[in-house]
């Protein structure tokens, strides 16, 4: 679905309000930290931040217009644990640091339905080498999905990197979702996988 354009959001209102604009990398305090990537307008994380201020939450949003409204989620909940950064994960090497990175959440991606494409897939090996690099050792990814052909393709993708933890093709209800799993659990199922990185599990291979 393609995004309405805001006319008063600009770079340089979002970088005035603390949104990360540049590619630079991020000094990150030593506390639990967790990244959200493709965080469409925020409902997930700034929940996830409200309810654990002792934690770091980042979003990561490619999108100017979608990022703004991450913004003014942050802004109303006082959300001093929540980082923004309007950027592509292709540059997640960059901005994060091997091993920082406490879980990593994947909802909803576009699911580049053409095989030409799905090198793009954000569950694809090209990203998947990626987060294993920023994530700490026993550190979790959590995939959703209401695309059951991205979700299967992607069971194959991510096991070569994670140790599958459970997988799950009727997802329940819960408390953290975002604004399109709420519409999208009206027209069918939720699929999810939760897996788990074992860096010393490989060093002993």
């Amino acid at each position: 679905m393609r995004q309405k354009k805001l006319k008063y959001v600009s770079p340089e209102l979002l970088e005035s309000q603390g949104v990360l604009m540049n590619i630079e990398p991020l000094e990150l305090k030593s506390v639990p930290t967790f990244l959200e990537v493709g965080s469409g307008k925020g409902l997930f994380i700034t929940s996830l931040a409200k309810d654990n201020p002792e934690c770091v939450y980042i979003a990561m949003e490619i999108n100017m217009n979608i990022c703004y409204r991450i913004l003014e989620k942050k802004l109303a909940l006082n959300l001093d644990n929540l980082i923004i950064i309007l950027g592509d994960a292709e540059n997640l090497l960059s901005y994060l640091k091997p091993q920082s990175i406490d879980g990593l959440y994947l909802n909803f991606s576009d699911p580049w339905p053409k095989k030409k494409h799905h090198k793009r897939r954000l569950t694809a090996p090209t990203f998947m080498e990626k987060y294993v690099q920023i994530l700490k050792d026993q550190a979790f990814i959590q995939f959703r999905t209401d695309q059951i052909d991205l979700f299967d393709s992607s069971i194959e993708y991510m096991h070569q990197y994670i140790k599958m933890e459970k997988i799950d093709y009727h997802l329940e209800p819960s408390k953290y979702m975002t604004e399109y799993e709420i519409r999208k659990r009206e027209i069918g199922p939720i699929y999810q996988l939760i897996g788990k990185v074992e860096h010393h599990a490989k060093e002993n291979i």
